[in-house]
């Protein structure tokens, strides 16, 4: 059998947004019922709930469902995480990079997992500030880690398209606890996560 990419959507939400996005179209001085509009509040619906499918997602749940006993206490890095969310006061997207890591304290998860908690906190409306710590609290709780930090570097549209409009300003957020408090360990940290060591170009 081919694979088949499905996606599944709540049939009462999905028509709540339709009529919603039908009446703002009309609002805006649009006509909802022009052919290139026809199948837009339906296609801005099931959007919006993918782009918000991070409320239905459990983080404890995805870290401790590949957590190992691993007697290991060196640091762990997944870097370059690719985000994608959209800030709560305008909901426009904002973009960017995660950087995460972790010093074990006798478990290690997925490096997978790593780069899914991300997606579970970013798919939602948020602030860059709160996403950056949302992430590391997930990580501390589920794995106990003797240190935790996360990195965050993003675009946002919110500044960019509207407001100052400022096409080439970067946010950057960042949370540390434990081990990466201290000045040496986050400095390590800062370091390998700028450094290119795979010669990419």
């Amino acid at each position: 059998m081919a694979y088949k990419k499905t996606e599944q959507y709540e049939d009462k939400i999905t028509s709540g947004l339709i009529e919603a996005y039908q009446k703002s179209l009309a609002l805006l001085g649009e006509d909802p019922s022009r052919e290139g509009l026809l199948k837009t509040p339906e296609r801005v619906a099931k959007a919006m709930q993918y782009m918000t499918q991070g409320y239905q997602m459990d983080a404890q749940a995805i870290l401790n469902s590949a957590k190992f006993h691993e007697e290991v206490s060196e640091m762990v890095i997944v870097k370059d995480i690719e985000l994608y969310s959209m800030c709560e006061h305008h909901m426009l997207p904002f973009f960017g990079k995660a950087h995460v890591a972790y010093i074990p304290n006798g478990y290690i998860t997925g490096l997978s997992k790593i780069a899914r908690v991300v997606d579970v906190y970013s798919r939602r409306l948020q602030v860059q500030e709160r996403l950056t710590t949302q992430i590391l609290e997930s990580i501390k709780e589920a794995l106990n880690p003797l240190g935790v930090a996360v990195v965050i570097e993003a675009q946002h549209l919110c500044m960019m398209m509207r407001g100052v409009q400022k096409q080439n300003s970067v946010t950057t957020t960042s949370a540390f606890f434990g081990e990466f408090q201290k000045n040496s360990t986050r400095s390590e940290f800062m370091k390998l996560i700028t450094a290119d060591l795979m010669g990419r170009r």
